[in-house]
Formats: C-alpha cells, sequence, structure tokens
C-alpha cells in the first residue's frame, strides 16, 4: 500500500506558470519511527528522485518548511510529511492548524496503530477506554480541510485522490491528512494501473457569477473614493500585473494585508502601505474614508479590519473578491465569489473609462509620501545604547536587495515589518501572520529556499521564537540549503511585554531578567552555521554582507531594545482588559477599552 501511495504521489503533476509540467510534490518530509519505517520508509527508499526525502530534525519544524515550501510556490506545487506514530504525529498538529489557517496544502501522512489490532495496545497508542477506533492521530480531524484514516489497501483507491482533489482546489485548498495504520502500509493487494498514470493538475479559474459581477461593477461605477486591499489571494492567484494595471488605469490606492504584501513593489505610486492594526498610516486613513473597499482574496482578519472597525459602515461599501463564499460574505460584503485574475479582468472590461476622483488618487499620493517619511524616520539610527527592531529592519531592508526574500512570523517583528520593509514585489516578502506562530521562521525560510532556490532569503527571527524552533538550521546545512539568519535578541518576549504594559499591567513573565545570558552565536556555530554577534548597528551591516556571501547558512545576532516600537501607523486592536483589578493603571485601562467599543 505504501509503495502504492509513493507512486501515485510521484505522477501527479502540475502546469508552473509557463504552461510547462513539474512535478507536484516537490518531495517528502519523513522523520522515520516504527509507525512508518518498514512501510513508507522502504517505499520511499525504492521511490528516489522520483519522490525525494528530505530528513529533517523535528516534526513541526519539517512541516512548516512544506508549508513555506507551498505558499512560496504560490500553491501550484506542495510536499507531503510523513512521521510515525505517537509524538511525531501530534507534533505536527501545531502546523496543521497554521496550514488550515493560512489556506495553504500540505499533506499529512503519519503511521498509526494496527488496523488489526493483533497488537492492541501498541508501543505510542493512545487508548480511548470507551471507543477503541480513536487515536491520537484524531487530533489532526479540527485542523485538517480532508481526513481519513486508511485500515484497507484499496481505500487508497478513492482516498488519496479525494485529498489531492482539496490539496489542488483554490477554494478549500488547506492541510490533508491520512492516517496509515502501519500493518496496512506493508499490505499488499492488486492495484490497477490507471492509479499511477500520469496526471497533470491546471489551476482551477472559478469565474464570476455575472449577477454578483454587475452588482459589484455598478457600485464600483459610483465610487469616487475607492481604496484596493491586496491579499493572500493576489499571489496565488497570478494576479499581481493584473492588480497593478487595475489601480493605474483607474488612479485606485493600494493597499495590502500581511499575505498581500509584495503584490506591488513598495516603491509603487498606488502602494499606501500595510493596512489596519500594523497598516500605515496612510492606507488606514484612506480606509476610513473611502466610499468603497474592494478586499482582493482576503479573508479579512481582525488585523486587517482593524477588529471589524476600521471601515465606516456608514458610508463605506465593501466589495469582497474571493474564491471561498465563506470570505467573500463578511462583512455584509457584496460577494464577489470568483478567482481574483479572472474577477479583475471581468471588473476591467465592466468599468470602462470609470476612475477615482482625481483629487482622491492626488490624495492618496501625498498620505504616501508622508508614510514614507515616517518610515525613513523610524528606521534612522537614533544614537541610542540599544537599537529598536525597526532601526535593525532599516539595515537589513537595505542589504538585502531586490533578489531577496525576508522570512519572519509571530511577536513584535511581523508588525515592523508590515509598516517598514520596503518590498521589492512579488516573492520578496514572506511572513506567517495567519496563525502567527512562534517557531515557523528557520523551518519556513528552508521550505522558501527549496521552492526558490534562486532567491537570498533572510529570515528575521527574535530569541523567543529562536529558542522555540531552531534545530532546522542544522537541516539546511546537511541540505546544501543557504539561510541568512538575523536574530534580535531583546531578552525574551518583547512584544507581548509591550501589549501588557499597554494594557496597565505589570511586566511580568515575560522578559527574562536575571536568567543568564545565551550565546546565540555559539550555539548557532555547534549546528553548523557560521555566526557572529555584533555590538550595534554601525557593526551590523557589514556582518550581513558577510553573511549572505557566506557558503552555508550563517547567524548574525543582534542585541535589541525590548521597549521600543514604532508609534507610526496601526490602528486598533480588541484586546479586552479585566473589568476587576486593584491595579489603578488596569482600572484606566478598562475605562479606556470600554470607551472604545462604546464608540466614544
Amino acid at each position: 500500500m505504501a509503495q502504492a501511495l509513493v507512486r501515485h504521489l510521484a505522477a501527479q503533476y502540475t502546469l508552473d506558470e509557463h504552461g510547462g509540467e513539474t512535478p507536484l510534490f516537490a518531495g517528502v518530509f519523513a522523520i522515520f519511527g516504527h509507525g512508518n519505517v518498514a512501510g513508507l520508509g522502504e517505499a520511499l527508499a525504492d521511490a528516489g528522485p522520483a519522490l525525494p526525502t528530505f530528513r529533517a530534525h523535528n516534526e513541526q519544524g519539517m512541516a512548516h518548511a512544506a508549508i513555506a515550501f507551498a505558499k512560496a510556490s504560490n500553491r501550484r506545487r506542495m510536499m507531503a510529511c510523513t512521521t510515525s506514530i505517537g509524538p511525531g504525529a501530534t507534533n505536527m498538529l501545531t502546523a496543521a492548524a497554521l496550514a488550515h489557517v493560512n489556506r495553504l496544502p500540505v499533506l499529512f501522512l503519519p503511521g498509526d496503530v494496527f488496523a488489526s489490532r493483533r497488537p492492541d495496545p501498541v508501543l505510542q497508542q493512545l487508548e480511548d477506554f470507551g471507543d477503541p477506533t480513536v487515536t491520537a492521530n484524531d487530533c489532526f480531524r479540527p485542523v485538517s480541510r480532508y481526513f481519513d484514516r486508511i485500515t484497507r489497501p484499496e481505500q487508497l483507491l478513492r482516498s488519496l485522490p479525494a485529498a489531492l482533489a482539496v490539496l489542488t482546489d483554490p477554494a478549500q485548498c488547506g492541510p490533508a491528512t491520512l492516517a496509515l495504520p502501519q500493518d496496512v502500509q506493508a499490505e499488499a493487494w492488486n492495484w490497477p494501473e490507471g492509479f499511477f498514470a500520469r496526471r497533470v493538475h491546471a489551476l482551477f479559474r472559478a469565474p464570476p457569477d455575472s449577477r454578483q459581477l454587475a452588482r459589484a461593477v455598478a457600485v464600483l461605477r459610483t465610487a469616487r473614493r475607492p481604496l484596493l486591499i491586496a491579499g493572500g489571494g493576489v499571489h496565488y492567484s497570478g494576479a499581481c500585473e493584473a492588480l497593478r494595471q487595475f489601480a493605474e488605469r483607474r488612479g485606485i490606492p493600494v493597499a495590502e494585508t500581511q499575505a498581500g504584501k509584495g503584490a506591488l513593489a513598495a516603491a509603487h505610486a498606488a502602494n499606501v502601505g500595510g493596512i489596519g492594526v500594523t497598516g500605515s498610516t496612510a492606507a488606514n486613513a484612506l480606509a476610513a474614508e473611502a466610499d468603497v473597499v474592494i478586499a482582493v482574496g482576503t479573508r479579512l482578519q481582525d488585523f486587517t479590519t482593524g477588529s471589524g472597525r476600521l471601515f465606516d459602515a456608514t458610508r463605506t461599501r465593501l466589495i469582497a473578491i474571493n474564491v471561498a463564499s465563506h470570505d467573500a460574505g463578511k462583512y455584509d460584503a457584496i460577494p464577489l465569489v470568483a478567482d481574483a485574475l479572472t474577477a479583475l479582468h471581468a471588473l476591467e472590461a465592466g468599468l470602462g473609462d470609470t476612475a477615482a476622483d482625481a483629487g482622491w488618487t492626488a490624495r492618496a499620493s501625498t498620505l504616501a509620501r508622508d508614510w514614507q517619511s515616517a518610515v525613513t524616520s523610524a528606521t534612522r539610527p537614533a544614537g541610542k545604547l540599544l537599537p529598536s527592531d525597526a532601526e535593525v529592519l532599516g539595515v537589513a531592508n537595505r542589504v538585502l536587495g531586490s533578489n531577496g526574500t525576508v522570512v519572519c512570523a509571530a511577536g513584535g517583528l511581523p508588525g515592523e515589518l508590515h509598516k517598514l520593509w520596503q518590498a521589492a514585489g512579488p516573492g520578496s516578502y514572506h511572513v506567517e501572520y495567519g496563525y502567527s506562530c512562534m517557531g515557523y521562521e528557520i523551518a519556513g525560510a528552508l521550505g522558501v529556499k527549496l521552492a526558490m532556490p534562486e532567491r537570498d532569503v533572510l529570515v528575521m527571527v527574535g530569541d523567543g521564537s529562536y529558542l522555540m524552533l531552531n534545530s532546522e538550521l542544522a537541516t539546511s546545512i546537511a541540505l546544501g540549503l543557504k539561510l541568512t539568519v538575523c536574530l534580535l535578541d531583546n531578552r525574551g518576549f518583547g512584544c507581548i511585554n509591550r501589549l501588557q504594559k499597554g494594557l496597565g499591567g505589570a511586566a511580568f513573565n515575560n522578559l527574562l531578567g536575571a536568567a543568564p545570558r545565551i550565546d546565540f552565536a555559539a550555539h548557532a556555530r555547534a549546528l553548523g552555521a557560521e555566526a557572529e554577534q555584533v555590538a550595534g548597528l554601525d557593526q551590523l551591516e557589514p556582518a550581513l554582507r558577510r553573511a549572505l556571501a557566506a557558503p552555508r547558512t550563517a547567524v548574525v545576532v543582534i542585541e535589541t531594545d525590548p521597549e521600543r516600537s514604532t508609534v507610526a501607523g496601526g490602528t486598533w486592536w480588541d484586546v479586552p482588559v479585566a473589568a476587576v483589578s486593584a491595579r489603578p493603571a488596569v482600572q484606566d485601562a478598562h475605562r479606556d477599552y470600554r470607551a472604545r467599543l462604546d464608540g466614544e
């Protein structure tokens, strides 16, 4: 059965952006144990280059790498991950949730208990006293778009194509899990030859419904102050160029979500910066004043919408272009359920010479210039003892250049990147912020480098995330996948410490305080990387240039200020404050919170 599974995966191909055929699965990340080594392990060893196997050091890390590969490939290609039963399988649950939230394809193939139940319980088996069909792998059900347990070999004939249908569907896309009992993996069965026939998957572009399109066109024809929001779906649809042309022809400013950032180069005249809680003053001001907002390929989560308060519902109409009807109907939007590229072309054809008011376009340009001045100010060295994250980003942004891709996730750095990073265009910005998962950074960068080996991949990571998951540094070196890592050491969880104090609380349990200092450079060297610690911003630029030029993964460590962050930009984020507290500062913060909720 395992051999049949591997042969079927190796027979799947996809059309790339130039119309060429390439394997749909770039390979399988595998950590073997007794639950998969004799079945899938044997099959993968025979597959060789037809379905390459990569060994990682941590199951969560390898799953993050697989997910990042899919994202960097704009969901056109993907990877599978296999583990033994027990902790190896459940280690992937965090990554499964991340893929589910971010609508990214990955195939999970965890080993499972004996379907025959001959040795019951087997090593690492989770026993449910009332239901012997339950195993630890049932934890994958709520974090998978598709789940099945293969208890007979022939079930694979239906279940594996069904999983692939979900993985390649633009609207249903997300993780698929096939739990594989270890005895069934090793069973023989007479398979039909057609199961191993070559199949080519092409991106399905859902066309807009004519009635929905007519309604959206009618609303846009009346718009005088329109604003476009570019989400991740713009990238996945390959619609970045179409979005640029649409914005230019109609004088519409473009704001970007975290997943959408890079759809337009930061220097483009229509780009007004990030939107929402970590957005620019320009984009947020325009969102509050717009009469029509066109959200393209975004699921409109709370950071994008300022916890649902960014748009003035009394004067703003929201048009949501999305392949998923679930997302297109949020916030009472006018839905346009369609592929982003197809929808933009359809709108273009229906709008004639409709354009934004010249004064609105000019105001957007003025606000964008003012925001760029704020960016320059925030990233300029302030001469403090310890630099801010923003000052470090200013140096890193300058050093990386247009052939680079920055990778980050979680904490304060994604917010600073969303505000301040000057993305060069599509493929230059890769930040996981849907699940805001600490530990994604280095592993995710590994997947990005697999997908885009020609690019310089720069990881921006805090000490907190680094300590959670750093083992894939060693994997990057073993695989010859060069990464450059800039590690910002603020002695703990500086972002949450700032939030804690901003809500009236006392600094508690976030910064390391009197804990021993960690020699991160020595630790990285112990994993095989080149590494150095720098004393300040003046040493950072040459160190990063050395790291980028190094023949293998290199790490640069710099201490940063845990207290300072960029004040400019942003909007309110709904984080409830304790209604009862002995602390006057918390009482004041709660009154402010209630006033925000009440609209005062």
